[in-house]
């Protein structure tokens, strides 16, 4: 039933009113003239008046010559009017080609839209399916290539129809509801809203020959405020509610709307066709229930509202119910006459109908005991059916059908129902049993479920107990490594403050004014040097209780020479010289690189005890692309094995025990530096600081 849901979306009309053709004379523009004579022509589409719309749009084309846009509109309206007079879909294919080049050629995609649309139903009523296999591919091109909601309103109702002629109800339904969403979208017309409604009828349709009557009644439901205008869409509403109601044997509610039916107002092809397809349900009802008669009197009727309304497919389907009919009431011959006038072109308009045709061809020749004609037409039945049940798979809609009913049947369908009887018995039974296997599964599942989230519940917990340990375990280490830092950098000065002190207080004869004076002034300074450094490092301490990170910035080597200078200024037996030509600066955290560099100035302040003339020589230069911090001492030197707390994280360490140079090795790694030793016995140390080149 394509032209049961056919509503042009684009043909919005003003008036219906018939006006005089237009003087193109007093129009100054040609653009002007073309507009005045689309309005024309459109008023005979209104009227469907379709010799005229033809005389008028032909006459069209000729004016719009070099003007795509309005040519492709007139060759629409040619085809259009051949479509819906007397199905010239011949004639109408040719005139839908061209508005399609067209349309194509202005890069209109309204009118490109309007041709596809109509194209796609036409290759299906001329069962061209190869040109309509292109033409989809194209379709769903243009969808993918346009945020228009007009042409995703009209393209994916057309894909929709295309997979509904396949019987792939989800895909159909799936594309249906989309195009319902764009057209909710447009702008609100009386046209666009009566689109939706047909739009949600033709969902149901399909849901009731998924034999899903409650799931179409729901969309029936749906449709009727949008139809509530069109008397014509209306009464097909009515007639898929007689379908619904009719399946699930509801005659109080069947007999409401087909009275319904007669009492819309419509015109008259639309009256015969609605009134056939209501006839239609209710033969079928009729003929469900066993009342033979009955079911034949509404046929008949069906067969001659079908011939009134002069159309092919609503004729077809009811032969196709009139011959069921005969063939129920015995009359075989009939019946085989009333099949073949069905059959002629219902592959055309629906496979399904052309594959319950043949089935009842080849079981009332079987009757009459014409073996051969009835394998014929079994074969036919057998083929199509396979192509349907294939189409449809994935929706699993069509279940496989007898190919041939034979003499033996009847005696089948006795035997049945004795067995039946026994079943229906042993169902019972089985049933209390399956509720029993299903209440110990449910409790056993249940149990299960449980187990499982206790287990859950108990992994989640041992994860945060995981992560907190670490926590605390990377606090810890934190903690350590600030309590190496305060014994490194601040012992050694601590040391030298409380030496002066016991020196002036023990000795203080060994003091001349001059040397107390120097010597006040040289505690004073360090205490101070001290206070300072303390206060840097508490400073530093704090900002890293949480994330013990180095912050990177551009530090001059210079400040940190004069930092470390400072620091150990109370050292007045070492000379400590600072070496610094090229002025470098550094990117590089300040308290990591002053923490190193105080903590190898203290370890080369220790080495060089009891030497004469202890000397210690910082410098800083860059070599190979590299920037180099070295202190040199002259102490007694030493072997590898001195220094392995730099290189072995076994390596034991302790305060007294190489702790200083494991916590140079984790800054120096955490600032992207590496520490390197040179020492030879006798001669003295050098630590060298290289800074890695780091890609920015």
């Amino acid at each position: 039933m394509k032209k049961a849901g056919f509503v042009f979306l684009f043909f919005i009309s003003i008036s219906v009113f018939a006006q005089q053709e237009p003087n193109l004379a007093r129009l100054k523009t040609r653009n002007e003239k073309l507009k005045a004579w689309l309005k024309y022509t459109e008023e005979f589409l209104d009227l469907e008046d379709y010799p005229k719309l033809i005389a008028a749009s032909q006459k069209g084309i000729i004016l719009s010559k070099n003007h795509p846009v309005y040519t492709s509109r007139f060759y629409l309206y040619i085809g259009t009017a051949y479509e819906f007079s007397n199905n010239q879909y011949q004639k109408a294919l040719v005139n839908y080609e061209e508005s399609l080049k067209y349309a194509r050629k202005a890069h209109h995609l309204q009118n490109e839209t309007s041709a596809l649309m109509r194209l796609n139903y036409i290759y299906y009523s001329l069962n061209d399916t190869l040109k309509r296999k292109d033409l989809i591919v194209y379709i769903k091109q243009v969808l993918d290539t346009t945020k228009n909601i007009y042409t995703q309103a009209v393209l994916n109702g057309s894909l929709g129809e295309y997979y509904l002629d396949y019987a792939q109800y989800e895909n159909f339904i799936n594309y249906q509801l989309k195009a319902i969403n764009y057209k909710k979208q447009l702008e609100r017309s009386i046209a666009n809203t009566e689109n939706i409604g047909v739009s949600y009828c033709q969902i149901a349709s399909a849901y009731i020959k998924m034999k899903q009557f409650d799931k179409a009644i729901e969309y029936l439901n749906e449709a009727r405020p949008y139809i509530k205008t069109s008397p014509y869409v209306s009464a097909f509403s009515c007639n898929y509610y007689m379908q619904c109601f009719a399946a699930q044997k509801k005659p109080d509610s069947i007999k409401k709307y087909y009275a319904l039916v007669y009492s819309y107002p419509t015109a008259k092809d639309s009256l015969f066709l609605n009134l056939s397809f209501a006839n239609q349900s209710m033969s079928k009802f009729y003929a469900g229930q066993g009342q033979i008669n009955t079911a034949y009197d509404y046929a008949k009727k069906a067969v001659s509202f079908g011939q009134k309304s002069t159309d092919e497919e609503i004729l077809m389907e009811a032969n196709a119910i009139m011959g069921k009919v005969l063939y129920e009431k015995g009359e075989y011959k009939n019946a085989i006459e009333t099949l073949k006038k069905a059959s002629v072109n219902a592959l055309n308009y629906d496979k399904e109908s052309f594959v319950n045709i043949n089935k009842q061809l080849s079981e009332s020749y079987a009757a009459l005991g014409l073996w051969k004609e009835a394998f014929r037409y079994n074969e036919i039945y057998s083929k199509y059916n396979d192509e349907i049940l294939n189409e449809s798979a994935k929706q699993n809609i069509a279940n496989a059908e007898a190919r041939y009913q034979n003499k033996t049947k009847q005696q089948k369908i006795k035997n049945l129902a004795s067995e039946n009887t026994i079943k229906n018995i042993q169902i019972a039974e089985a049933k209390k049993q399956r509720i029993y296997l299903i209440s110990g599964l449910a409790l056993v599942g249940i149990i299960g479920l449980l187990l499982f989230r206790q287990n859950q519940n108990r992994k989640k917990t041992n994860q945060k107990l995981q992560v907190l340990n670490q926590e605390l375990d990377e606090a810890n280490k934190i903690k350590a490594r600030f309590f190496s830092i305060l014994n490194h950098d601040l012992r050694s000065p601590i040391s030298n403050l409380i030496h002066f002190l016991h020196l002036q207080k023990e000795n203080p004869e060994l003091l001349d004014e001059e040397t107390a004076a120097r010597m006040q002034t040289k505690i004073i300074s360090g205490a101070e040097n001290l206070l300072s450094s303390m206060e840097d490092i508490l400073l530093w301490s704090k900002g890293q209780m949480e994330n013990f990170k180095p912050r990177f910035k551009e530090i001059p080597v210079e400040s940190i020479f004069s930092d470390t200078q400072k620091h150990f200024s109370s050292n007045e037996n070492i000379s400590i010289s600072f070496e610094n030509p090229e002025n470098l600066i550094l990117h590089t955290d300040e308290n990591y690189l002053k923490t190193i560099i105080r903590n190898l100035t203290g370890n080369a302040i220790k080495a060089l005890e009891k030497r004469e003339n202890p000397k210690i020589i910082w410098k800083a230069q860059q070599a190979d692309n590299q920037t180099l911090l070295s202190i040199t001492d002259n102490g007694s030197g030493g072997n590898q094995e001195k220094f392995k707390a730099l290189y072995d994280d076994s390596e034991v360490i302790g305060i007294k025990t190489g702790l200083g140079l494991h916590l140079i090795r984790d800054l120096a790694t955490a600032i992207n530096c590496k520490i390197e030793v040179s020492s030879k016995p006798d001669l003295g140390t050098t630590f060298t600081i290289v800074f890695k080149h780091i890609e920015t």
